[in-house]
Parts: structure tokens; C-alpha cells; sequence
């Protein structure tokens, strides 16, 4: 199996458990006002990457994995577009004793799902926002996607999830806003280890001119991140009293 490949990055420390390789897919469907990789979103890239190939860098951090709880993990773009590939490369990954997570913004092919949860350990989900309008306006797609996602994730996967949101002032960032995301994973909140919130910035924003591409939110500050740090907070909070209330109600 072939997949299309924007980059790699051999030693991550952010994009799910310990040490990680993390192969950014190519190709995404949403069009985030405050994407920092702009250049990931078109579905022509030229590089590709076999499931060998995978498999061979991988296994050269095994050390690092084990030392570190790490492993794998598949972003993009959107690595879910590529399902079959995903799911090729993750079977072959875990044949190797590695553990494998995807980033996504549960916006793939949905034939794949539940095929590849059963060789999935972690999921990194992003929520962009609760609400209908705002998401169209951010994302470019209303919420079918994520909301068809999180019920697969409900039926099919026996893993870990945390929820990643970026907060960008103006459009998420309230209490109110807080309440609704944890409305909308209300459905597989028991797998759900924490949330992280993550303050929007500016980082990346040249990408757009080199690329010819106007930068929508231009105007609009960085998120303080002080800030952000209270409301990642308060949401972890309220999900650890939602997660003990249901706990409390089927004892």
C-alpha cells in the first residue's frame, strides 16, 4: 500500500503518548480558518510513503517507544481520507509491537472506521467547534462528519481518546462554549482521558502569502495563554464531574 505524505516527524512529543513518529498525511476536506499547514490541505502531493516503508523508520525508535509509552501516530491533513492506508500501515505496525494513534478531525472515510479502531491504541480528536454555524464558518463543512464519528467511536472503539480544541478569541472562548463540547462527546466521554486546550496563534500565518492565499483571521489576536490555561481547567473538571455522575447513576 501507497499512501501520500506531506512530512515526518521522527521524534514528536505532542501528538499523543511519549516519544512518537509522526507521519503527516497529505489531503484534508475542511479548510480551518487558522490551519498552520495550509500546504497540507490539497489532495496533489507529490511525496508517497509504502507501508514498508513505515514500518522500517518506525522500528528504528522502538528503544524510545518503550522507554517512553510512545509509538505512532498517523496526522495530516486528515489521515483518515486515506483509510485504506491507514488501516494497511496500523495492521502492520502492531505486528511489530507498536503502538499506533491517529490525529483526526473525524472527517474520513467512514467504510474504515471501525476496521481501523480494532488496530488503533489512542486517538487524538479535534473538536473546532459545538456549534453548526461557527464550525461551517471555520471548517468550510457542517458537523456531520464529527458527529458521525464520535458515534462510531462509541460503538467500536476500546481505547483512549483526548479531545483537542483550539481556542481562538471571539469564537470559542466562553464557559457557554466549554458546556457544548462536552455536550458533543458526551457519547464516548468514558473513553476520554482529558482535554487539551489549545490557544490559537499566529505561528505559520506566512504559509498563506508565500501560498497566495488570504489569511481570514488576520485580524483577530492570539489567544493568551494563561487564559487558555483556565478554561482547559474548567473543562477537564466539568468532564471528570460528568464521568463520576454517570458512574454514580449506573452503580
Amino acid at each position: 500500500m501507497t499512501g501520500k505524505l506531506h512530512s515526518i516527524e521522527t521524534m514528536g512529543l505532542v501528538d499523543g503518548p511519549g516519544i512518537r513518529t509522526v507521519f503527516f498525511l497529505q489531503g484534508c476536506p475542511l479548510r480551518c480558518l487558522y490551519c498552520h499547514n495550509p500546504d497540507s490541505q490539497s489532495f496533489k502531493g507529490e511525496k508517497t510513503i509504502t507501508t514498508e516503508e513505515v514500518v522500517a523508520l518506525a522500528s528504528r525508535y522502538k528503544s524510545y517507544y518503550k522507554a517512553s509509552g510512545g509509538g505512532v501516530t498517523f496526522s495530516g491533513g486528515e489521515p483518515l481520507m486515506q483509510g485504506e492506508f491507514v488501516l494497511e500501515a496500523f495492521k502492520a505496525l502492531k505486528a511489530e509491537g507498536i503502538t499506533t494513534c491517529v490525529d483526526t478531525s473525524g472527517y474520513g472515510q467512514m467504510a474504515y472506521y471501525q476496521a481501523i479502531f480494532q488496530v488503533t491504541d489512542h486517538i487524538l480528536l479535534d473538536i473546532k467547534h459545538p456549534r453548526e454555524e461557527m464550525h461551517k464558518e471555520i471548517t468550510g463543512l457542517d458537523m456531520s462528519g464529527i458527529r458521525n464519528f464520535i458515534q462510531e467511536v462509541s460503538k467500536g472503539f476500546d481505547g483512549t481518546v483526548t479531545i483537542r480544541h483550539v481556542m481562538v478569541p471571539g469564537y470559542s472562548d466562553s464557559s457557554e462554549i466549554i458546556e457544548e463540547i462536552l455536550d458533543i462527546i458526551e457519547p464516548i466521554q468514558k473513553k476520554v482521558d482529558k482535554i487539551d486546550i489549545l490557544p490559537y496563534h499566529k505561528a505559520g500565518t506566512e504559509k498563506y502569502s508565500q501560498l497566495n492565499i488570504p489569511y481570514q483571521l488576520e485580524t483577530v489576536p492570539a489567544m493568551n495563554q494563561d487564559r487558555a490555561g483556565i478554561f482547559e481547567k474548567e473543562i477537564n473538571e466539568k468532564l471528570n464531574a460528568r464521568k463520576k455522575k454517570t458512574l454514580s447513576r449506573i452503580a
